[in-house]
């Protein structure tokens, strides 16, 4: 079946919402928008491993924040570990990471942004902490 629309240019859209197909977005890309996103705020920096809930090894601060996040219909869920910089306020960091997490991942992606869970796992100084020999 074929149809012809007499009067429509390549540039109009449909009237209908409905006439244009569905847009999904994974849960792994909002993750990868939300783990960008949080490298914007001042004073945070990547997840510490950890296995079996113990923080092995120290933060990696040169990575991005571990995210996870969830889709459901129009809105997202993300959980998100991050290290922040000694001696910033760990509240007010992690407040403005949830705010400029909701806003950034609502402009990119559409979706309301419901829930923002943030782990702190490691505090990180300036200076890169060495070992030495006692």
């Amino acid at each position: 079946m074929t149809a012809t629309l007499s009067s429509a240019t390549p540039e109009t859209a449909p009237a209908d919402a409905g006439d244009r197909g569905i847009l999904t977005i994974s849960d792994s890309t909002v993750q990868r928008i939300a783990a960008h996103a949080v490298t914007e705020v001042d004073g945070v920096g990547g997840a510490a491993s950890r296995v079996l809930g113990v923080a092995v090894g120290g933060e990696d601060i040169d990575n991005s924040a571990k995210v996870t996040a969830k889709v459901s219909g129009g809105t997202a869920s993300l959980d998100v570990r991050i290290s922040i910089s000694y001696p910033m306020s760990v509240s007010r960091t992690t407040e403005n990471a949830r705010r400029h997490l909701m806003r950034r991942v609502e402009e990119f992606t559409g979706l309301t942004v419901s829930r923002v869970d943030i782990t702190v796992t490691a505090l990180h100084t300036a200076t890169a902490e060495t070992r030495r020999v006692q």
